[in-house]
């Protein structure tokens, strides 16, 4: 026993330590090949409608819908994986959209009206299959009250960014060498395959929280307030996404070097990486919640710039340092859920952010699309300046609502791991002796020291 402790203590959190967790391979391979298509879906559903219906405005109203759709129907069906299980859930989604996107494909290339179109979108959104939230619940339930958990976060950080630098360029160049439904005809493909292989492996997924005789009572995610609180910080990092995807590209046209866009959007993406692949690495002595807040700070201060850039190596430099401040803010709101919402709704707390970041990434489509028709990119890049300040203003004042409320039910969780003589941790809930650190500690402190890691103790 106590060399198997001296062994956590000296080994500092990291992805190799992560991705040596028991099992976490069989889930982290077969999730990443069924959310590569999710990178794919809006730029093909564009160039699809773009190239049947000749119009850049009803291609958009359709990727809107999708992205709507999907925001509106994720919760849902995060409620549905908490209560009957990822595998159960997966395996009627991933079948349902494939049907549903081949429906649209089809449509568009019958050449029906774009209100049809909209109408189909709304089924290919809504059965956009949640992988993400559903690996991070693994996650989350594989390592709760561990330190590595926020190098998982960061890991699915890059991850989900990978994605999404390697999908649409699958995607655009699918649709322009091959054929222009083939990036849709790949993602549901893909989609349906990954799904299938992921769902398969069944050993590794949370278990179920059905009402049961002893009386547990199922906790909805939304109905604590720190969650509500992340959900509306979230849209803000979702209008950033949206309104720098319209905006860069009509920056590009505007300069005229339309294949700047892509160039352009690759350095933002790559500055949400690295700065995702750091906090990883990074041991912090600051608790989350102030992480959160600095790294809106930072965002909101990078945001507000963009709309006076000029040049492609401006724009590019700022581009970087505002993915570089996304990451920070989007790892540390879901690492911030395992201390925010108990362990039979967060699947559904997961989906309920990645909802967010979708629908606010539709609505900063919309808002920087009309601005920029009207007025220029400049413009469209004040659609993220705004939304990024307002997620700022609301952290600030409801800051306290973030703050973690059970810290009896991290210690809890946390006893059956090796405990070190330095750190006396009680078993018993909310039962800590007067003056030890459970009592008086940070609940970072007692979550941390309670799992045997020797972790620097972070101040919020």
């Amino acid at each position: 026993m106590t060399s198997a402790v001296t062994t956590d203590n000296s080994a500092r959190p990291g992805y190799g330590q992560l991705l040596r967790t028991p099992g976490a391979l069989g889930f982290v391979l077969p999730g990443f090949a069924a959310r590569l298509p999710f990178g794919m879906l809006t730029i093909s559903i564009l160039l699809l409608v773009q190239h049947t219906t000749g119009s850049y405005g009803s291609a958009g109203i359709v990727a809107a819908v999708t992205g709507i759709s999907m925001a509106l129907s994720a919760p849902l069906m995060g409620i549905l994986t908490d209560r009957f299980g990822q595998s159960a859930v997966l395996v009627p989604v991933v079948l349902a959209h494939a049907a549903a996107v081949g429906g649209l494909a089809a449509l568009a290339l019958a050449d029906a009206n774009v209100w049809f179109l909209a109408l189909a979108a709304v089924p290919t959104g809504a059965s956009v299959p949640q992988v993400g939230p559903m690996v991070r619940a693994r996650w989350a339930a594989r390592l709760e009250g561990s330190p590595l958990l926020p190098t998982a976060a960061a890991f699915e950080s890059v991850t989900d960014e990978f994605t999404f630098v390697v999908g649409p360029v699958l995607a655009t160049a699918l649709c322009t060498g091959v054929h222009p439904a083939a990036g849709l005809v790949t993602e549901a493909t893909l989609t349906l395959l990954g799904g299938l292989l992921f769902a398969a492996r069944r050993a590794s997924q949370p278990r179920t929280h059905a009402p049961s005789a002893t009386g547990e009572s199922r906790s909805f995610a939304l109905s604590h307030p720190g969650l509500q609180v992340l959900i509306l910080a979230f849209l803000g990092i979702g209008a950033v996404f949206g309104g720098m995807q319209v905006s860069l590209a009509a920056f590009s046209a505007e300069i005229g070097n339309p294949g700047a866009n892509g160039l352009l959007y690759g350095v933002f993406a790559a500055g949400n990486m690295i700065a995702g692949i750091a906090m990883g690495a990074v041991a912090w002595k600051i608790g989350p919640r102030r992480r959160l807040i600095l790294g809106y700070v930072g965002l909101t201060a990078a945001a507000s710039v963009l709309w006076a850039a000029n040049s492609v190596i401006l724009l590019g430099a700022l581009g970087l340092v505002v993915g570089l401040f996304i990451a920070p803010a989007l790892i540390t709101g879901y690492t911030m859920v395992e201390q925010l919402v108990p362990a039979n709704a967060r699947t559904e707390a997961f989906t309920w952010l990645t909802g967010s970041i979708a629908f606010g990434q539709a609505v900063a489509v919309i808002l920087a699309g009309r601005l920029t028709d009207a007025h220029g990119s400049a413009y469209g890049f004040l659609v993220p300046m705004a939304a990024t300040a307002l997620a700022l203003a609301v952290l600030l004042a409801l800051r306290a609502k973030l703050a973690p409320k059970a810290p009896s039910r991290i210690v809890n969780a946390s006893v059956s791991a090796p405990v070190s003589a330095a750190a006396p941790v009680s078993t018993s809930a909310g039962a800590s002796a007067p003056g030890s650190e459970a009592a008086a500690g940070p609940r970072d402190r007692v979550n941390e020291r309670g799992m045997g890691h020797r972790v620097p103790v972070t101040v919020d």
